[in-house]
């Protein structure tokens, strides 16, 4: 089983000044994923013709499907039609079909089809014509000894659209493909070196035809294993036992497979056990309330929250002691257990959770360093609390805090209640 390897070349001086983001790379490569072809690299270079030579000839000897997009506008600046047509030492030639095109296209805009929009009618003779059926710049689809590119235009509109209504049916068509399936972990609670550190084994013992690969974001590691085969069955089937494994051994970890967020999965907990709950925000300012609120359906189970910045508002609004927060401080386990069991007491919710803590840059101490923060989650039965020590970078830590609060619902919502949990 052979797999179709690809590499994108994305064209344009504004790509490496940082004047626009290349999005098109990453949206491409994950349409080629969903056909089972495997983006090796992505290249992105300047609108010179050596840059461009250069980018083509070393795609050629790794991959067998090159996108190319960018510099296929009218105006001087743009050579990469030109450069194309060098490289395969193959004349331009004026393609009708995009020709009669481009005249209906005018005529409907009132303008007069000038030589300079004529210009781009014209393709390598050895390239086979691709439509472009919202913009001006045609595709060009051009086979060499075994390796297919296609040049498209960069504006993001034309290239999606030319891809999903003619690329895709014609790569499809072209190229012999193999099945592919993943299988995603969503993992919190756990760094991506630990996570290595368990699934050594495991992951020296998979299939030929199978690959793990770890995609970690802040507080999360997503796990994706991908089968590849002749038959869709069979390797669901041969990913079975794996998932299985999988879980035995991070079991604890595993908040959801597929795409669901963290603050979903913690929602779809809360409805499914009918319960309610408010937060109690210092440090985070809101952010855990937002994630709670970003999903739909989430009036259902969230009740509401004070962003408890000052002592003033921990003690007036939360009714914090104002012993506590003199003996202790405002980021102290005994403020923020308050903080919890009176928000949770204030909005009359099953659940309250609680965070209080030193963002930064600054205001740490050789105590409670930047990165201190203390969390808690509060109901009926129990009330939890946990230290977290996390870095010196204010916005890292206040995203690390809000999800280490929704892990903190998550495992104890998992767990017989009454029973304390290690989080």
């Amino acid at each position: 089983m052979n797999q179709t390897l690809a590499e994108i070349i994305s064209i344009g001086d504004e790509l490496l000044n940082g004047q626009t983001t290349n999005t098109n790379a990453t949206w491409m490569a994950t349409e080629l994923d969903t056909i089972s072809i495997k983006t090796i690299q992505v290249t992105t270079i300047g609108d010179t013709k050596e840059a461009i030579t250069t980018a083509l000839q070393s795609a050629k000897e790794r991959a067998q499907l090159v996108l190319i997009t960018g510099g296929l506008g009218p105006t001087k600046d743009d050579i990469t039609k030109k450069t194309i047509s060098e490289f395969f030492n193959s004349p331009l030639v004026r393609n009708e079909e995009h020709h009669n095109t481009l005249k209906q296209l005018f005529q409907s805009f009132g303008r007069e089809l000038n030589p300079i929009n004529e210009t781009q009618a014209d393709i390598p003779a050895c390239a086979q014509y691709i439509a472009n059926d919202i913009g001006t710049a045609p595709g060009m689809w051009i086979e060499d000894n075994g390796t297919v590119f296609v040049s498209m235009p960069g504006v993001p509109r034309e290239m999606k659209t030319m891809v999903s209504n003619h690329l895709i049916p014609k790569i499809k068509q072209h190229f012999t493909l193999p099945v592919i399936h993943h299988q995603f972990f969503n993992c919190v609670g756990i760094w991506e070196s630990e996570i290595a550190n368990i699934l050594e084994d495991f992951e020296n013992n998979l299939p030929s035809n199978i690959k793990l690969a770890y995609l970690p974001t802040l507080g999360i590691v997503k796990l994706r294993l991908t089968a590849f085969g002749d038959d869709l069955k069979t390797i669901k089937k041969q990913l079975e036992p794996l998932k299985a494994e999988a879980y035995s051994l991070l079991g604890e970890y595993i908040y959801s497979e597929g795409k669901l967020l963290l603050e979903e999965a913690v929602g779809n907990l809360l409805l499914e056990k009918q319960l309610t709950i408010a937060t109690a925000e210092s440090c985070t300012g809101g952010y855990l309330a937002h994630k709670l609120t970003s999903i739909a359906g989430s009036s259902r189970y969230f009740e509401g929250s004070v962003i408890a910045y000052s002592n003033r508002i921990k003690a007036d609004q939360l009714g914090v002691k104002q012993e506590t927060l003199t003996s202790f401080g405002a980021v102290s386990e005994q403020t923020v257990i308050e903080m919890a069991q009176n928000v949770r007491s204030t909005f009359n919710t099953d659940i309250g959770v609680a965070c209080s803590g030193i963002a930064g840059p600054d205001g740490g101490t050789d105590e409670k360093p930047v990165g201190t923060v203390w969390i808690a989650y509060a109901d009926k039965n129990t009330t939890i609390s946990k230290l977290l020590k996390l870095r010196t970078d204010r916005s890292v830590n206040i995203q690390l805090t809000a999800t280490a609060v929704l892990n903190l619902i998550r495992k104890t919502l998992t767990t017989s209640n009454g029973v304390k949990v290690e989080i």
